[in-house]
């Protein structure tokens, strides 16, 4: 792990999470828990409406924890219930904490390579509909990041399982003073809730 992140994971541990989030994370863990108990792929799904802001940054911090507790055969994906594009502060986001992000394919809709380790797989980042080809088909979670979509698709063909685990939209601080302060707060609350899943892994 790059040492910057690493700073910023020790401070994400250190300050914990909403102790009241708990139970709406447990089904989270039992799930992952399940799976590795069975030895198989452990595919998770975040699915927020525009696959914009929410969904990658749960995408990206799960995968980062689930390498730090070295949970094997994870394989973190995010998907919307519309294709829109990763909005630019989010990139700016992981990088302020230490991902090293590159765009392999610019446009209305970049292509990003992030990563979190000099040797590891980078993670891509793109906006996609939930289903599309990149996704899985079939066996995986899918947990909804927002209120929108978790209320808005009813059904999400081929999950085995849908946890709602909504956050607030960063995007409420566009256009004011506060937009940094915001992203970087959701970024960490949504990083200390994943890291908090995978430490309860055995």
């Amino acid at each position: 792990m790059y040492s910057k992140l690493a700073d910023t994971v020790s401070f994400i541990q250190e300050s914990g999470i909403n102790q009241g989030r708990k139970p709406i994370l447990q089904p989270l863990v039992e799930y992952i828990q399940q799976k590795v108990d069975a030895n198989v792929d452990i595919n998770i799904n975040f699915i927020c409406t525009h696959n914009s802001r929410r969904s990658h940054l749960s995408q990206v911090w799960a995968q980062i924890a689930a390498a730090h507790y070295q949970i094997q055969r994870v394989r973190c994906y995010s998907g919307g219930t519309e294709e829109t594009a990763m909005f630019p502060k989010i990139a700016k986001t992981f990088q302020n904490a230490g991902i090293q992000v590159d765009i392999i394919s610019a446009g209305a809709n970049p292509i990003y390579a992030l990563k979190y380790d000099k040797n590891a797989h980078p993670i891509i980042g793109f906006s996609k509909k939930y289903d599309a080809s990149f996704n899985p088909e079939s066996e995986f979670v899918a947990v909804m990041t927002c209120s929108q979509a978790d209320g808005g698709c009813p059904f999400i063909a081929g999950a085995e399982k849908r946890i709602p685990i909504t956050y607030e939209d960063p995007k409420i601080s566009d256009g004011t003073d506060q937009q940094d302060e915001v992203y970087e707060s959701r970024s960490r609350e949504i990083a200390a809730e994943m890291f908090y899943v995978f430490s309860q892994i055995k």
